[in-house]
């Protein structure tokens, strides 16, 4: 079977209720978040293996699900500091997304009594389109309500740190009046990659089109579902 978006975030959530009853035993003695995010991102990408046909991309060479009809990076990170890096391809990047969809998996490890456990505290998809930064993207769309000039938009852009020459900043500033991003929920730093921030998405209050949220896995609702009818329940969500 050909994995498809709405399977993948089914399988997600069933990952998140699953991995959140088990040890990790292996991890007990792992402080280093880069490698928490390896080993249960390598876990998840088995775990699709196993069910599906699907194309597993490289973190270091691209996105991790490249397929164009899912065209989806994984990220993991710890709840303490929910962010992640992503390579740095162009200036618009901040403005308009990504360019692909983010699963993201945020945790929270714990060890008890020689135990190592890993409590998932949300799953998170979000579509491409969705992936630019926050504030510049909340500011930007104001300024187009306003009837904003290229000269207001460029000194903006300058005020935000985007990258690039004047000709380059003349370019994206008519590209945005003209087509105007939709708001973005990362919060996006400049640096040699950017650096991506999650905590507009958790803080998420209000239902959005192109971001979706489940939290908080449990005790209570991993006790609803059992190993043995897990698969079942899932499927239906």
């Amino acid at each position: 079977m050909k994995l498809t978006i709405n399977l993948l975030k089914k399988e997600a959530i069933a990952f998140c209720k699953h991995e959140n009853i088990i040890t990790h035993n292996e991890l007990i003695s792992v402080t280093d978040g880069k490698a928490v995010g390896t080993y249960i991102e390598h876990k998840f990408e088995e775990y699709l293996k196993n069910k599906y046909e699907v194309n597993i991309g490289s973190s270091g060479k691209g996105i991790d699900l490249p397929d164009s009809y899912i065209n989806t990076d994984i990220k993991v990170t710890s709840i303490k500091k929910p962010q992640s890096s992503s390579p740095f391809k162009n200036i618009k990047q901040k403005v308009y997304g990504l360019g692909h969809n983010l699963l993201i998996f945020v945790y929270d490890k714990k060890n008890i009594d020689k135990s190592c456990y890993l409590n998932f505290k949300y799953c998170i998809f979000l579509e491409a389109e969705r992936s630019g930064d926050y504030n510049l993207t909340k500011i930007l769309r104001k300024m187009i309500e306003l009837n904003a000039k290229e000269s207001d938009i460029i000194e903006i852009l300058k005020d935000s740190d985007i990258p690039g020459d004047n000709q380059t900043l003349e370019i994206l500033a008519k590209k945005i009046i003209k087509n105007p991003p939709k708001q973005g929920y990362l919060t996006i730093s400049n640096a040699f990659q950017w650096r991506l921030r999650y905590r507009n998405i958790i803080n998420l209050d209000d239902k959005v089109d192109g971001v979706e949220t489940y939290e908080e896995f449990n005790e209570k609702q991993i006790i609803d579902y059992p190993i043995t009818l897990l698969q079942d329940k899932i499927m239906n969500v």
